[in-house]
C-alpha cells in the first residue's frame, strides 16, 4: 500500500465506522483563558480500549482479505496498541497473537487477554521482541501489524482528525503527540487533504524529543534511553510516519517533564476526565512554549488515551489512608 491518499483515508473512515466510537470534543473557559486561545479537546481518552489505537489496528485488520485475516494477526507491543489490535481482531473473529515483555504494565496485560489477545511474553529488549514475534509468524502465518510504521494503521489513525474537523469547524492548528508518529502523520495527512488551511504541529517530550530532531536534521535520529513520565512517547519514527510528517508537519513544540504534569492535572481538575501522561503533551506544550502564533486562535487538542494504571494511582491514596 503506498502512502494514503484522500480516498484511501475517506474508505478507512468508513471500514472502521461500526466498530469504533464517535468520540466528543470538550472545551473549557478556564483552559481557553489559561492558554489564550480557543481549545477544542478531541476525547480519544473515551475511545474502545482506551485509546485512538483502536481506529488504525481496526482499519489495518478489516482490510485483511478473508484468507489472510484467517490466520490471524500479530504484533509486539507493551501499550495501547496490543489491547486495540487484540480487540480489533475479537470482532473480526480470528486470533490475535501479542508479544509483551516480562515486565508489561498489570494493567496493559489484562487488557489484552480481556480482549482476547494470546499474549507470547519475552525479555524485555527490543531484540527478544521481535525475534519472538517472528518466531511467532513463522509458526503460524499471522499478519503482522505495526502499531505506527504501516500505511493501514497510518489510515485508521487519520479518521480521528477526520472527526474533530467535522466536530470543530475552521480550527487554525491541529497539536497531536508524537511518539512514532503514526497518529500525527495521519492527523497531517487529514488536514491536508480535507483543511488545508488547518495547521497541524507535534509535541513531544524534551526527554524524549527523537520526531524534534529529526524533524530539524532532515533524518531520523533514534530515541536513546529516553526518559520521561509519558511512556507513551518513548518510541522512535519509522521510515512511512517519517516522511509524512516531513511534508505535512510544520513544527514539533516539546515540552519539559514538569509541565507535562501540571497539563495533565489542569485536564483532570478542569476538565473532569481521566488521561494518560502521553495526552497532555498538547497542552503542555501551548503552555510551555506561548507562541505568539498561537494566541487567540481556534486549536484542536487531541487527547490520545486514558489506560492509566489504577493500582498504581490508588495504592498512593491507600498508603495516605493507612490501607497499605
Amino acid at each position: 500500500m503506498s502512502k494514503p491518499d484522500k480516498s484511501a483515508i475517506e474508505a478507512a473512515v468508513a471500514r472502521i465506522r461500526p466498530y469504533v466510537h464517535q468520540t466528543p470534543v470538550l472545551t473549557s473557559r478556564s483552559l481557553n483563558e489559561l492558554a489564550g486561545a480557543e481549545l477544542f479537546f478531541k476525547c480519544e481518552n473515551f475511545q474502545r480500549t482506551g485509546s485512538f489505537k483502536m481506529r488504525g489496528a481496526t482499519n489495518a485488520v478489516f482490510s485483511l482479505s478473508d484468507e489472510a485475516a484467517a490466520k490471524g494477526v500479530a504484533t509486539h507491543s507493551s501499550g495501547n496498541h496490543a489491547q486495540a489490535l487484540a480487540k480489533a481482531a475479537q470482532l473480526r473473529g480470528i486470533p490475535a497473537y501479542v508479544v509483551m515483555p516480562s515486565n508489561a504494565p498489570k494493567s496493559k496485560i489484562e487488557g489484552t487477554k480481556a480482549a482476547g489477545g494470546q499474549i507470547i511474553f519475552c525479555e524485555p529488549t527490543l531484540q527478544a521482541r521481535e525475534d519472538t514475534l517472528a518466531q511467532i509468524v513463522a509458526e503460524t502465518g499471522a499478519e503482522f501489524i505495526p502499531p505506527y510504521n504501516d500505511y493501514r494503521t497510518i489510515a485508521g489513525q487519520a479518521s480521528c482528525a477526520c472527526e474533530l474537523l467535522q466536530q470543530a469547524e475552521n480550527l487554525d492548528y491541529i497539536i497531536a503527540p508524537c511518539g512514532g508518529g503514526g497518529l500525527l502523520s495521519g492527523t497531517a495527512l487529514s488536514a491536508h487533504y480535507f483543511a488545508p488551511q488547518t495547521v497541524v504541529l507535534g509535541a513531544e517530550p524534551h526527554n524524549a524529543n527523537d520526531a524534534y530532531r529529526s524533524f530539524h536534521a532532515g533524518q531520523i535520529i533514534p530515541s536513546v534511553n529516553p526518559k520521561t513520565i509519558a511512556d507513551g512517547l518513548r518510541t522512535s519514527l519509522g521510515d512511512k510516519t517519517f516522511g509524512i510528517i516531513r511534508e505535512h508537519v510544520t513544527d514539533i513544540l516539546i515540552a519539559d517533564e514538569e509541565w507535562i504534569v501540571k497539563a495533565m492535572r489542569l485536564v483532570w481538575e478542569r476538565l473532569k476526565i481521566v488521561i494518560e501522561p502521553s495526552c497532555a503533551l498538547p497542552l503542555a506544550v501551548l503552555l510551555q512554549n506561548r507562541r505568539e502564533a498561537l494566541q487567540s486562535k481556534r486549536i484542536g487538542l487531541i487527547l490520545t488515551g486514558g489506560n492509566v494504571d489504577l493500582d498504581v494511582f490508588f495504592a498512593q491514596y491507600e498508603h495516605i489512608a493507612g490501607l497499605s
